[in-house]
């Protein structure tokens, strides 16, 4: 399965798949593009049921990963995240400015596209506004051809996003400090770690990250970097964070109670603009799990916030002059994202034990 599946698609026009505030209710920034998704499969013709929600998110599978590498010693879920749009436009656009819709009969001409029910076999539920605008692939391939692309997917050297062309780097070792960043960091990083989609050998001490993430150059701001970790505890049950590991204006947006204050939104809902007058153009950092226990099972990955921006369902009402409804208004309103493939820690293997000779 591995060789097979080393990645899985964690955003697309049909709604977010990283995770949901009903399996990680502790994560204030988990319910990015579910509304509409989690009512049943996408015909309505089977309704969602508590039971399913776990297997239809990517974190929760990748914690199953580790739980089952535990009891069989592989981990058939090791995968790493990409976007894509799943439009049938044949246009690559995802941007919410310029949404050209799923289908050709969800073109932008088709004024009230956002607020009609858009279900194939039932008509209760799901309206137009909760489609997302779709996602994207990055890779950092060693080279722009079709084979450097694709190994860059088979080492799991991606990430995902659901829009933006933002650039986000992430390595994973145990000597990295902030002084790296003074020199070809990039270099470092591959030399004294492992990228995005790698594995780390545990070695008894706290990983640390060089985590970059650079804005989309014709996109928004960004809030926040924070780093998700998964992990099997002492009792075998998995359990997971987040932790907010950079975020701009960090001397004023204080910690408070373990919460990095909200960034702020400069969205203007009358003429669907925004200011990049809040958040920060580049942020990095080397973040050191603080929580760290040696001989653990765990994955570390990154999730990149941008500040508020709208959606294409605002710029829709604005350029047909169409009335969302009040759930669609309070939902025109998102903070863009991307999430890099995971690192994994993984337990030293113990060395065989020598062969003894029977005597005669």
């Amino acid at each position: 399965r591995a060789a097979y599946e080393p990645v899985v698609e964690a955003t697309q026009i049909k709604g977010d798949s990283e995770s949901h505030p009903f399996l990680s209710p502790n994560d204030e920034m988990a319910g990015f593009g579910v509304k509409g998704w989690e009512l049943g499969n996408l015909p309505l013709t089977a309704p969602m049921k508590d039971d399913m929600f776990a297997g239809s998110y990517v974190r929760e599978a990748l914690k199953r990963g580790l739980s089952l590498e535990q009891q069989l010693g592989v981990n058939p879920y090791a995968f790493g995240m990409v976007g894509s749009t799943d439009s049938h436009t044949s246009l690559a656009t995802a941007d919410e400015d310029n949404f050209w819709g799923k289908h050709t009969g969800n073109e932008p001409a088709y004024k009230d596209r956002a607020v009609v029910p858009q279900n194939l076999g039932t008509s209760q539920g799901r309206f137009g506004w909760h489609y997302l605008a779709g996602g994207y692939a990055a890779a950092w391939a060693r080279g722009n051809t079709r084979a450097e692309i694709f190994d860059a997917f088979a080492r799991r050297e991606v990430y995902a996003t659901t829009g933006p062309r933002m650039s986000v780097r992430v390595f994973g070792g145990f000597d990295f400090d902030a002084q790296d960043w003074d020199g070809d960091w990039v270099r470092k990083g591959y030399a004294s770690g492992v990228p995005m989609g790698g594995e780390l050998p545990d070695n008894g001490t706290a990983p640390r990250f060089m985590i970059s993430a650079l804005k989309d150059p014709d996109g928004a701001n960004l809030d926040r970097v924070q780093v998700v970790k998964g992990w099997v505890d002492a009792s075998g049950q998995t359990q997971e964070r987040v932790y907010d590991a950079v975020w701009s204006d960090m001397t004023t947006r204080v910690r408070s109670g373990g919460k990095v204050p909200a960034v702020g939104d400069t969205v203007n809902r009358k003429n669907a603009t925004f200011t990049n007058t809040i958040g920060a153009t580049e942020l990095r950092t080397v973040w050191t799990d603080p929580d760290y226990t040696p001989g653990q099972r765990a994955f570390y990955y990154v999730r990149v916030i941008e500040i508020p921006t709208p959606r294409w369902t605002l710029f829709d009402a604005v350029r047909f002059g169409i009335t969302l409804s009040k759930e669609a208004m309070d939902d025109a309103v998102a903070q863009e994202r991307a999430y890099t493939s995971p690192i994994w820690i993984k337990q030293a293997k113990r060395p065989a034990a020598p062969a003894v000779m029977e005597r005669k």
